[in-house]
């Protein structure tokens, strides 16, 4: 991705520093810091240099990354685990990392949550989620939050 003609590519020190002072205050996985750096005209040997730096000192872990980010999904945005597992599937991260970092869900936790978002639709949706079509939409708002069709059909099961 070329820069406009009027700014000059970022030296690999300052690209050190900005990823530092951003690694302070959230977590961030290595493709992403690599992505950043082809933003700001970095060349490919420069980048992976810092980024070397970077993990070496601990800035950045894909596994910290991963435990974070399944944490941080499913708490607060409610996602399922197919959603946050495809997500991190496109953010690089290998399985080997996103297996034992979906271990940590609580499943008693994540059937609550999901429990808790089929109620509150369907007392949007009144009476009619009792009928197919209400059910059907039901369905499909908890499936495409990546939740699993097994635990989507108890829940409805046990709803209606």
């Amino acid at each position: 991705m070329p820069l406009p003609s009027d700014r000059k590519p970022i030296t690999p020190e300052k690209a050190l520093l900005r990823l530092e002072e951003r690694c302070a205050r959230s977590e961030m996985c290595e493709h992403e810091a690599l992505e950043r750096m082809a933003r700001w005209g970095l060349p490919a040997s420069d980048a992976i240099q810092v980024l070397r730096s970077l993990t070496s000192r601990k800035f950045i872990d894909n596994e910290r990354f991963a435990a974070a980010f399944v944490r941080d999904k499913y708490r607060f945005q409610r996602w399922g685990r197919r959603k946050i597992a495809y997500a991190l599937a496109l953010k690089k991260i290998p399985r080997s990392i996103i297996g034992p970092a979906m271990e940590q869900i609580d499943d008693s936790e994540y059937r609550e949550i999901l429990s808790a978002l089929i109620a509150a639709r369907a007392r949007t949706l009144g009476e009619g989620a009792r009928t197919y079509e209400g059910r059907t939409k039901l369905f499909r708002m908890a499936a495409s939050r990546g939740y699993e069709s097994d635990l989507i059909a108890a829940e409805l099961k046990r709803l209606v």
